[in-house]
């Protein structure tokens, strides 16, 4: 037994890092305290969680609540101009299931 295993031995096990929150969870808690019913694209960007604002983390982590049912598409008037409605549950702790 070497220095290191002698002195390691009284430790307690190492515990497991905890896992950054999928970019969609995120979102989704933003969402709870977002005051309006809608949300568009340039809310993200501009008052979403910062690791969500650039414009494929953004539209990609909506097109997964919008599978899980958490928002849904509005129509509007541009087609590069993206918006949807939130669909508030009554929910503590609400989670996106992991696929």
């Amino acid at each position: 037994m070497n220095l290191f295993q002698r002195l390691s031995g009284g430790r307690p096990a190492p515990t497991e890092k905890a896992q950054k929150p999928e970019p969609a969870q995120l979102l989704l808690t933003f969402l709870q305290r977002w005051p309006k019913p809608t949300i568009s694209r340039r809310d993200i960007y501009i008052y979403g969680p910062n690791s969500i604002r650039d414009r494929e983390s953004a539209i990609n982590s909506a097109e997964v609540l919008v599978k899980h049912g958490w928002l849904i598409p509005n129509k509007t008037r541009r087609h590069d101009m993206r918006e949807w409605q939130i669909v508030r549950r009554p929910i503590i702790h609400p989670t996106v299931v992991a696929e």
